[in-house]
């Protein structure tokens, strides 16, 4: 897969174009600012947009979408769950569990809630990707004290999803750079901690 990376305002937000190597499809994933360097590398790369995908439904990650869409003649594509709190322009509705096409890949749409009550993943099994939006970073988890945060989410999303990653899949995240989950499973000691709390059995059934 390639990816490229743009960060934005003053948060310093990820947003991304995926797309495979040799395909010109391609997806936008959290363009939260400066909607014009999407759209222009979209174009001058010659890429025909599959859709934006909304990973939650906050400004920082969800700002300059309605305008990429227009220019780009393209939906956008968030949980449901989220959609409803956002209010803004979703033109399709994500679930858990759906898989969209990328020229060939597929992508997995995976229902990670505790930053807000719709955050999700969107992972890649063939390319051993995944992007989290706001839920996990390198070292630390995202915040769940805000609007629709939950705690008790968290520590189900990391139990019941994140751990299933296995170590070689490397994690893109919506602030900050990349890690691979065998050094998150090192350093980060909100992940670890998650793991070690609750009542559900965590690693069942690795990816």
């Amino acid at each position: 897969m390639k990816i490229k990376r743009f960060i934005g305002g003053t948060l310093e937000s990820n947003g991304y174009v995926i797309r495979t190597r040799d395909g010109a499809d391609c997806y936008i994933i959290d363009p939260g600012y400066e909607p014009q360097k999407f759209i222009e590398y979209v174009q001058k790369e010659g890429l025909h947009p599959m859709g934006i995908l909304l990973t939650h439904h906050h400004y920082d990650h969800v700002g300059a979408a309605a305008r990429v869409a227009d220019a780009l003649d393209c939906p956008v594509m968030m949980h449901a769950v989220d959609a409803a709190i956002y209010k803004g322009r979703v033109d399709r509705l994500l679930e858990d569990g759906d898989r969209l096409d990328l020229s060939g890949e597929e992508l997995q749409i995976l229902h990670t809630p505790g930053h807000t009550a719709g955050s999700i993943c969107i992972l890649s099994e063939k390319s051993h990707v995944v992007f989290s939006g706001d839920t996990i970073f390198d070292t630390d988890l995202g915040r769940t004290d805000l609007e629709d945060g939950s705690p008790a989410d968290m520590i189900r999303s990391c139990r019941q999803v994140i751990n299933r990653w296995s170590n070689e899949y490397t994690v893109y995240p919506g602030h900050d750079g990349h890690a691979t989950m065998k050094q998150i499973r090192i350093y980060n000691q909100e992940f670890l901690a998650c793991l070690e709390s609750g009542q559900d059995k965590a690693g069942e059934g690795r990816l």
